[in-house]
């Protein structure tokens, strides 16, 4: 437990140290949040929809925690090729702790970016429901728990920063689009609406929704909590045995 702590406070503190990585990492949800929350608000309020702003805020927020959270793993890449984690994997700690460490560290600041998005968003116009707040916090941990493992698992199979940033944003961008983040899946084609049933990030964006509007239910909270679960289990044991077979 004492390793995993370790871990944990290391990761906070070398993000938190770089207040350039801070600020550059709110650009992009900024940006999503003005250009399209002003800009296809009237249209999505005209076809019925609603203050869009209210839909889109929980997307957004979900897209911080992914981003970082995936992003993450890099660290695991630049600690092997400059000598930092072969004096980690070397100590008396099993490979399992390390990797629990890392990924809890990276969870963490992927959480304290969504709720700083969270936060940003209000002066934009959206009221989140307070009294859920700590469910889409709930939400917003499994999310980063989930995908800071994937991140970690991928950089674990690799030894470039460059593949691990392409590969990033091949998986990032599709699981973002589809995950009705940005857009209702109800108007999604039967074969679509299957690729969405399959993507994890679609279960936290609509917990997420749910807990902070109390929107209109897709697949039901209880679903988007068992189903997000299941995944973060998985993806860490995933992630456990890649990241012990990590050669330095």
């Amino acid at each position: 437990m004492n390793a995993i702590y370790i871990l944990w406070l290391r990761q906070l503190k070398r993000h938190f140290r770089s207040k350039p990585r801070m600020i550059g990492s709110l650009g992009q949800p900024l940006l999503f949040l003005l250009a399209l929350g002003f800009g296809f608000g009237p249209i999505y309020q005209r076809a019925g929809g609603g203050n869009y702003l209210e839909f889109l805020a929980p997307g957004i927020i979900a897209m911080s925690v992914l981003f970082t959270a995936m992003f993450a793993g890099i660290e695991t890449i630049w600690d092997r090729q400059f000598g930092f984690l072969k004096e980690t994997l070397v100590a008396p700690v099993s490979r399992f702790n390390i990797m629990l460490g890392r990924t809890f560290g990276g969870a963490t600041v992927a959480v304290f970016q969504g709720i700083i998005v969270m936060i940003i968003s209000v002066p934009f116009g959206f009221r989140f429901n307070i009294v859920y707040l700590p469910l889409a916090i709930i939400f917003m941990i499994i999310i980063a728990i989930l995908f800071t493992a994937i991140g970690t698992a991928i950089a674990s199979l690799l030894d470039d920063m460059h593949a691990f940033s392409l590969i990033m944003n091949f998986l990032i961008m599709p699981l973002f689009f589809l995950s009705g983040a940005l857009f209702p899946l109800d108007g999604f084609p039967p074969a679509v609406r299957a690729i969405t049933s399959a993507n994890p990030l679609t279960y936290g964006v609509d917990g997420l929704r749910v807990a902070l509007t109390t929107a209109t239910i897709h697949a039901g909270i209880l679903n988007d909590f068992a189903v997000l679960l299941v995944f973060t289990l998985v993806f860490l044991g995933i992630g456990s045995y890649l990241f012990s077979r990590v050669q330095v």
